[in-house]
C-alpha cells in the first residue's frame, strides 16, 4: 500500500513539473513572438520612413530631368555645373555653377540674396531665368538694374517673383495653377505635367534638383504683377 500512495505520489510530481516546463515554454514563446514581433516593427517603420524621404513632395532626381535645353547642361559628374553636380549643392551655389545662369547669378550676387538662396533649412522652387531670357531686356534697364544702388529694392522684388517658399515638381506645380512667391505675389501656372508654362514663360530644363530647392530653368524674367 505504501508503495503504491509513493508511486502515485511520484506520477504526479512528474505531472506537475511538465505542466510548469510547458507554462515556462509557452511564455519563452510569446516572449520570442513579442521580441520578433517589436523587431519587424521597428524594420517597417525603418523602410517606411525611406520611403517617405524619397516620396518628399516636390523633390526631384537627375532622372526626372527634361527640356528642350536640357542638352545644354554639362554631362561630366565632376563639373560642379552638371546635373549630378548641382545635386549637393544649395540652389544660390548651384546656379552659380550652372553656365545657363550666370545672368541670373550676377542679379542675385547684386541683391544680397545667395545666402538667403542658400539656407539649408529652406526648401524652395525657383524659376531661373536663362541667360537668354536676360538678353530679352532692355539693354540699359538691365545695367541699371544690376549697376544702381537705388534699384536694388525693385530687383530683389523681381528676384523673389521667381522663388516659391517650398519644393514643387512640374506636375505639382500644374496642378496647382497658381503659386504664391516669396515676393508675396502669386506666379500663374498653365499647362501640367512636363508641358507647364511659368506665367507665360516656357520651361527649358524642369525638374532640376538641388539640395534645398528643385529648379525650372525658363526663357522669360519675370515681372511681378503692379499693385
Amino acid at each position: 500500500m505504501k508503495t503504491a500512495v509513493t508511486g502515485a505520489v511520484a506520477s504526479i510530481a512528474l505531472l506537475l513539473s511538465a505542466c510548469g516546463g510547458g507554462a515556462e515554454n509557452d511564455d519563452q514563446n510569446e516572449q520570442n513572438q513579442s521580441s520578433q514581433s517589436r523587431q519587424d516593427g521597428d524594420q517597417s517603420g525603418q523602410e517606411q520612413s525611406g520611403q517617405d524621404s524619397m516620396n518628399e513632395q516636390g523633390v526631384t532626381t537627375v532622372d526626372d530631368i527634361y527640356g528642350p535645353a536640357a542638352s545644354k547642361v554639362p554631362t561630366d559628374p565632376g563639373n560642379e555645373g552638371s546635373a549630378k553636380g548641382m545635386v549637393d549643392d544649395p540652389v544660390g551655389t548651384a546656379a552659380s555653377n550652372n553656365p545657363l545662369l550666370t545672368s541670373l547669378t550676377k542679379a542675385v550676387q547684386t541683391a544680397g540674396l545667395v545666402d538667403t538662396l542658400n539656407k539649408s533649412d529652406a526648401s524652395y522652387t525657383v524659376f531661373a531665368p536663362a541667360n537668354s531670357a536676360f538678353e530679352k531686356l532692355d539693354p540699359a534697364t538691365l545695367e541699371a538694374l544690376l549697376d544702381d544702388p537705388a534699384k536694388k529694392e525693385q530687383l530683389t522684388n523681381i528676384l523673389t517673383y521667381h522663388v516659391v517658399p517650398e519644393r514643387m515638381n512640374a506636375e505639382e506645380l500644374g496642378n496647382a495653377g497658381e503659386v504664391e512667391t516669396v515676393n508675396g505675389k502669386t506666379v500663374p501656372i498653365s499647362g501640367s505635367g512636363e508641358n507647364i508654362k511659368i506665367d507665360g514663360a516656357n520651361v527649358q530644363v524642369g525638374n532640376v534638383p538641388t539640395a534645398n530647392a528643385t529648379v525650372f530653368v525658363i526663357d522669360e524674367v519675370l515681372m511681378p504683377p503692379k499693385q
